[in-house]
């Protein structure tokens, strides 16, 4: 019997809503067709972006979006994207496809989805093949109001306020695909970049260095050490893999048992990587003021079959989406350090919450997990106690379930990932003082996914659940989703 205790008193920090972010590369069908279609497409739009994929994202509350990379990122040079679209730079993405980037969505397309979505924009600058002068001009051209070239060229493009962009991130993986750097140079690096980086009117920005790959935790130290007082965030990124190697991953949608089961041990590894960054982190800034960043996380299969290799389109199953639910429970759980996620990438690449294909959209399993838990979105976490039994056997052994919980204006939100894929859950909720209100699940053979034919797999109302006293008893079906609303007695 696994058992999850709540203890609503015990109130820790309030998780940010940008735990719940999104990344968007210009990185194959993300973007274009995916996002923007452009003003005279078809395709119902406002200002070029896709009506329904915005309705869609606005309904998850989607807090927080990042923008243009990614490896994209270290070769985007935002001029090339402004002015006439008709006058801008054509380039060759050679990070993703090397196919033609024409640079028609760039800088005021961004800030107009973003007003679209009622998010905030998260910018990452080109450290990798740009300048400080370029970043520093860019920070002035959103946000500055003053009498000076830069902003008459934003006024001439059609903005006269700033936007107040405050999120901006200097620079992506510099240890890889943006400059292959070491943690001693990309300090130095990025001490000088944030320096140029200024503070305009009221708007205060929120500077990210770039941290660790995975579980490179010298890499943690030597940022800390070096450039911690200077910076108000630093990265992390892990991706989850199934197969031997990096070159040879497991597919999205033909998968054993055993890959199952991998999958999702390698899920809850994003604990571990968590809390040991977040050690190291607490050596150098012992008042959090420092915040961690998880800005590229989730599953990463072969593209599928008959697609661009360089455009990662992938499938989503009810296993994508049981990882997600690992991935924000964990997130959750360490909201004192974790101040933001962005789940890579929003539309048609990697684990995305929407796929489209021509004038179709399709909602993924993986979007659903996101409409069960946007109640957490600036709730408090409070105490969940979890003991569970184990699923799986040997290598690829993993807990039955993981759950994390929070509380917001009078009601607590318990969400629980079921990992088991053979039998139903059964689950003690010791919950004093707190009644059911609501329950709804998102539950499925692990491959059951959603395409352009079908979408077998959405929430729907859970009733098998039973009170007794303080405690709620769950039966919960196997490799699924539960999102629990309890209001006080």
């Amino acid at each position: 019997m696994n058992t999850i205790t709540l203890r609503p008193d015990d109130r820790h920090s309030v998780i940010d809503r940008n735990l719940y972010g999104h990344f968007s590369e210009h990185l194959g069908r993300c973007i274009y067709n995916g996002i923007y279609v452009g003003e005279d497409s078809p395709i119902p739009n406002v200002n070029g972006m896709r009506t329904d994929v915005v309705q869609a994202l606005r309904h998850i509350r989607i807090p927080v979006l990042r923008w243009p990379g990614g490896c994209f990122a270290d070769e985007y040079h935002w001029r090339d994207g402004v002015g006439p679209k008709e006058a801008r730079k054509r380039m060759v993405n050679t990070n993703w496809g090397y196919v033609v980037e024409d640079n028609s969505f760039g800088t005021h397309e961004f800030l107009e989805l973003c007003r679209q979505l009622e998010c905030a924009p998260y910018i990452n600058a080109n450290v990798g093949s740009g300048t400080v002068r370029e970043m520093s001009e860019w920070v002035e051209y959103l946000n500055s109001d003053g009498d000076s070239t830069v902003v008459l060229e934003r006024i001439a493009n059609g903005r006269s306020e700033p936007f107040g962009v405050k999120y901006w991130g200097v620079g992506n993986e510099s240890w890889g695909c943006g400059g292959n750097m070491r943690p001693e140079y990309y300090a130095d690096e990025f001490r000088r970049y944030q320096t140029y980086c200024r503070n305009y009117g009221e708007n205060r920005l929120f500077r990210i260095a770039c941290g660790p790959n995975t579980d490179d935790y010298e890499w943690t130290r030597v940022l800390m050490e070096r450039a911690g007082r200077f910076m108000d965030a630093l990265t992390m990124h892990y991706y989850t893999t199934t197969g031997p190697d990096w070159e040879h991953k497991g597919k999205a949608l033909c998968f054993t048992r055993d890959e199952y089961y991998e999958l999702l041990k390698k899920a809850l590894y994003m604990d571990e990587l968590v809390t040991k960054h977040s050690a190291i982190m607490d050596r150098y800034d012992p008042e959090c003021r420092v915040g961690l960043i998880v800005d590229e996380w989730g599953s990463w299969h072969q593209v599928e079959e008959g697609t661009n290799p360089g455009f990662l389109y992938q499938q989503n199953t009810m296993r994508d989406a049981v990882l997600a639910a690992i991935h924000l429970n964990i997130f959750n759980r360490h909201c004192e350090r974790v101040v933001m996620a962005n789940i890579a990438q929003t539309v048609n690449v990697l684990q995305s919450v929407i796929l489209t294909e021509g004038a179709s959209m399709v909602l993924t399993p993986t979007y659903h997990v996101f409409d069960l838990y946007k109640a957490h979105q600036g709730a408090t976490l409070i105490g969940c106690d979890v003991k569970a039994d184990v699923s799986g056997t040997g290598e690829w052994a993993v807990p039955d379930v993981t759950a994390s919980a929070s509380e917001k204006d009078g009601r607590v939100t318990l969400t629980v990932a079921h990992l088991g894929m053979d039998a139903p859950a059964e689950i003690a909720v010791e919950a004093p003082g707190l009644r059911v209100a609501e329950a709804r699940v998102l539950a499925g053979e692990p491959h059951a996914h959603n395409d352009f034919d079908a979408s077998p797999v959405g929430i729907a109302p859970f009733a098998d659940w039973s009170a007794e006293g303080d405690t709620v008893r769950l039966t919960v079906p196997p490799c699924a989703v539960l999102a629990v609303t309890l209001d006080h007695a």
